[in-house]
């Protein structure tokens, strides 16, 4: 079993940054990718960045290209997102997940979590 803890979050003004961090409890040879998801209240939760093991195949959703930054640090079992030039929209729980695969069409990417972090937040102010 694999645990996953995120940290990072915090309330910032528009136009800040965050660096988000995620460290998985062990080293597994099953887990290939690892993302950051979020979910605001009412809405339902959504892929925000994705890291293949070796940092080669990265993905990130519309919304976020260019102002995040995902990057995954294979001897601490670590993943991080560096949000910049944050809005109010990006306000949300942010989520850390893992799995063996994804899916993957054009840009687009999918993913079924098998393990899943407790969520650190985000609060961006105007």
């Amino acid at each position: 079993q694999v645990q996953l803890a995120e940290s990072g979050g915090g309330s910032v003004q528009a136009g800040g940054s965050l660096r988000l961090s995620c460290a998985a409890s062990t080293y597994t040879r099953s887990i290939n990718w690892m993302a950051w998801f979020r979910q605001a209240p009412g809405k339902e939760r959504e892929g925000v960045a994705v890291i293949f093991r070796s940092g080669a195949s990265r993905y990130y959703a519309d919304s976020v290209k260019g102002r995040f930054t995902i990057s995954r640090d294979e001897d601490k079992n670590t993943i991080y997102l560096q949000v910049n030039s944050l809005k109010p929209e990006d306000t949300a729980m942010y989520y850390c997940a893992a799995a063996r695969e994804i899916s993957v069409l054009g840009s687009r990417w999918t993913m079924e979590p098998e393990y899943w972090g407790q969520g650190t937040q985000v609060t961006v102010s105007s």
